[in-house]
């Protein structure tokens, strides 16, 4: 009998598993997917996505799902235990270079129903609740996976190409791999509180970071009625003294004035651990880990959740390029190359602004009632805290930054401007590479990025991409299929031949309508 075989099986249905599937999909590729839970998990978690990931979630056509149950945030303020505001750090509502609010807030159980609906409009994607994966060993030319069904209690495998550990902080596929957590020095355990209430709270709608030395906490609204607060436990502390609204109210009462408890509906409690930690091998031959299976980060920069889904972004097209013959499989070596040290430095900016603002006792309290104040007030430092640009990839074989250069466009994402009538570059060529040009390629150039599987699109030098090119004294750029700048160049012709062969995606197979498929696009070209 023939063993059953895919060429990808995902483990663990979060928002990174998921992400992982609708991407691979959309090239047309089968995967299964595999989880303990037949269900979404019904309890919130992750609170807060940036733009980049919302970009992510457009591109998946989920953006007018997601705006229907999110709603921006409106910055930073950091307060004392009084509630009285040192400083704060609003958000300029104007700016959005990848067409999306910066910080948006959302209800973690309500984004995955999104998700899991819309990966299940794929035929290719085959999802199998209640199994519990027990191993995952690499073979000479495959992977097996082996797991029990919950319902029936049988011992079953399946076959992979690859195989994506998507399963969590207590990742079963890492142990199986060997593969360790590096600690990167930060643990504290927190209490996080979920509330509903009809009642308008009536406070600033930004997230509010409580300095006070004996209980530093956070509330942020979430929701037309949902408010989180976090709160920093005390080394006697468990979630049995927090198990009902009345042992809560007095954590939450600066926020909720004369509101009545009936009126307040205790949605979970639950004390988390946060952690600062990096996988030290994100692979093994034919086995990926993503999201927290590799990195776990605590959430002062709200960087949790979103951290895994640039994971599936940054390493499905490369794979898929693998599967389907296009790309070597050298390719695969810069998933870690490029995700590795992004998230040491994403969860390294965590712990750094969650000690600025949490940290210390009494006499860093004092340092922060006179220092934050005068930041806030520098236009660069408050840019830079409400900023939600993550920072460059490192060079690799798709990221062609000259040596010892720290700067320029290689590495970063390219803008999602406003091409033509309200369409934007995220329109232009999904999952495929795009060469973004000053000038319109000849007919021979343009011949030869379609035959590599690219688009190109030529725009001129005052609109928003142009102005983009010509701030990187450059006249061209390539963009990755994950919308990352690959190389840039002064001119179109040294940069055609760097395009690298890649898989397009299919049309069809249940694409959702909001994601059309452009081979290529020109403006005002005749070639």
């Amino acid at each position: 009998m023939n063993a059953e075989h895919y060429p990808v099986v995902i483990i663990g249905t979060g928002p990174t598993g998921m992400v992982a599937a609708s991407l691979l999909a959309r090239f047309g590729v089968d995967c299964l997917v595999l989880d303990r839970w037949t269900d979404v998990f019904a309890q919130p978690r992750a609170v807060h996505l940036d733009d980049e990931v919302y970009r992510i979630l457009g591109e998946l056509g989920l953006a007018d799902d997601f705006a229907s149950i999110s709603r921006p945030g409106h910055g930073l303020r950091l307060i004392d235990r009084r509630l009285r505001t040192i400083a704060e750090f609003t958000r300029d509502p104007d700016s959005a270079p990848h067409g999306f609010p910066p910080a948006n807030m959302f209800d973690q159980p309500e984004l995955e129903q999104i998700m899991r609906a819309a990966m299940n409009r794929y035929d290719s994607v085959t999802f199998r609740g209640e199994c519990e994966v027990t191993d995952v060993a690499n073979k000479r030319d495959h992977a097996v996976v082996r797991y029990t069904d919950r319902a029936s209690g049988a011992d079953r495998f399946v076959t992979a190409d690859y195989v994506l550990g998507c399963d969590g902080a207590r990742s079963t596929v890492r142990s199986a791999i060997g593969s360790k957590m590096r600690d990167l020095g930060f643990e504290q355990r927190w209490l996080v509180i979920d509330v509903a209430t009809g009642t308008d709270l009536q406070q600033w709608d930004g997230v509010h970071q409580l300095a006070d030395p004996d209980r530093a906490g956070t509330y942020m609204r979430i929701g037309e009625s949902r408010y989180r607060w976090e709160f920093r436990l005390h080394d006697h502390e468990t979630t049995a003294d927090f198990s009902n609204i009345d042992t809560v109210r007095p954590l939450i009462a600066p926020w909720i004035g004369t509101t009545a408890n009936v009126d307040l509906e205790l949605i979970r409690v639950a004390e988390y651990t946060f952690r600062a930690q990096v996988v030290d091998r994100w692979r093994d031959r034919r086995v990926f880990l993503l999201g927290d299976a590799a990195h776990l980060t605590p959430p002062f920069i709200g960087q949790g959740m979103g951290a895994g889904v640039r994971d599936a972004k940054n390493l499905i097209w490369k794979l898929v390029g693998v599967l389907h013959g296009v790309l070597p499989n050298s390719a695969l070596e810069t998933y870690q190359q490029e995700r590795g040290p992004h998230a040491d430095a994403m969860i390294k900016l965590a712990v750094t602004i969650g000690w600025a603002m949490t940290g210390g006792g009494e006499r860093t309290a004092a340092l922060r009632q006179r220092l934050f104040p005068l930041l806030a007030r520098l236009p660069g430092v408050a840019a830079r805290v409400t900023d939600s640009a993550t920072p460059a990839l490192h060079r690799s074989a798709y990221v062609r930054r000259a040596p010892g250069l720290t700067r320029g466009l290689a590495g970063t994402l390219c803008p999602n401007a406003i091409i033509d009538r309200g369409k934007r570059f995220d329109d232009v060529a999904p999952d495929q590479f795009v060469i973004v040009s000053l000038t319109a390629p000849t007919g021979g150039q343009h011949r030869e990025i379609l035959r590599r599987g690219a688009a190109a699109l030529v725009v001129g030098a005052s609109s928003e991409l142009g102005e983009w090119l010509r701030g990187a004294h450059a006249s061209a750029a390539l963009v990755r299929p994950d919308k990352t700048v690959m190389a840039t160049s002064r001119s179109l012709a040294s940069l055609h031949t760097l395009v690298p062969a890649s898989a397009v995606p299919v049309a069809g197979r249940a694409q959702p309508p909001a994601v059309p498929l452009i081979a290529a696009t020109l403006s005002a070209t005749d070639v």
